[in-house]
């Protein structure tokens, strides 16, 4: 037979087992709720590291997942066919030389295939970075690749720079961290018509990755701000976020088949 302080304390340890269990699930579900939250951050941005790091999917508890079932319709893709043409495979041991005149106005133009994308460069306030640009636009690094990411909710970005289209590509080599404490970053917002550097969230982790910010976005301030957007750019991204992406979650490959044509770096 078993006895009262027996029975009391098998019934503390089904108690403690299952505010245990409770515990673990409430551990397991705050972790995936970071995970989603982090990879909604680190956008960015993944040079090198981290493609499509949005893609987490969050386990409900057991309910039917509804968007799987019933996913988004893709809307129509507003963009031409990409020109003829490979993206680059090459790569390099360290950066290139400095050869940008700080002194000196650059600007880049994007030609893509849903329309122009022009871009002013700060040599001034980001050297390395305009430097790296200029280089790799000279070496073809950034005619025919893809841009792979298109985020709509929370940040609101177009992400290009990586021939492999996939996130995790880049030119072989890294650049310092430029321009962080930039005036126009305030309270860690990324303001619409920004063109800023893709890392891994670690410093000196820049490559060739970039993203576009088409609206007001609020992101840590490590991602390297060099440039402007001009009003034809934002033409062009605004087409671009119309469109919506792939995933219907916010964050994936956008709609559209934005395809980096030419990319040419002039300095006057």
């Amino acid at each position: 037979m078993v006895s009262n302080e027996q029975r009391r304390r098998q019934l503390a340890r089904e108690k403690f087992e299952r505010q245990q269990q409770r515990r673990e699930a409430a551990r397991r579900k705050a972790r995936r709720r970071n995970a989603v939250i982090a990879a909604g951050v680190a956008v960015v941005l993944a040079a090198g590291a981290t493609a499509y790091a949005t893609g987490a999917l969050v386990d409900d508890g057991g309910k039917k997942d509804v968007a799987a079932d019933a996913a988004p319709t893709p809307k129509k893709d507003p963009c031409a066919k990409p020109a003829p043409g490979t993206p680059s495979a090459k790569t390099w041991k360290s950066e290139p030389e400095m050869t940008v005149d700080k002194s000196a106005s650059y600007a880049m133009n994007l030609t893509t295939t849903c329309g122009a994308i022009d871009l002013k460069l700060d040599a001034a306030n980001a050297p390395h970075t305009v430097n790296s640009f200029d280089f790799l636009a000279k070496e073809g690094f950034f005619d025919h690749s893809k841009c792979h990411r298109l985020t709509t909710a929370g940040i609101y970005v177009l992400q290009c720079g990586d021939p492999k289209g996939t996130g995790q590509g880049g030119p072989g080599y890294t650049i310092e961290d430029e321009n962080l404490k930039d005036p126009k970053l305030k309270g860690n917002v990324y303001p619409a018509g920004t063109v800023a550097m893709a890392n891994t969230g670690q410093p000196h982790t820049g490559g060739s990755q970039f993203f576009l910010v088409y609206q007001d976005s609020q992101l840590p301030p490590q991602y390297t701000p060099f440039g402007t957007i001009g009003a034809e750019g934002m033409k062009t991204l605004k087409k671009i976020a119309d469109a919506g992406e792939s995933s219907g979650a916010g964050d994936g490959a956008p709609n559209a088949t934005v395809v980096i044509d030419k990319a040419a770096v002039t300095r006057s």
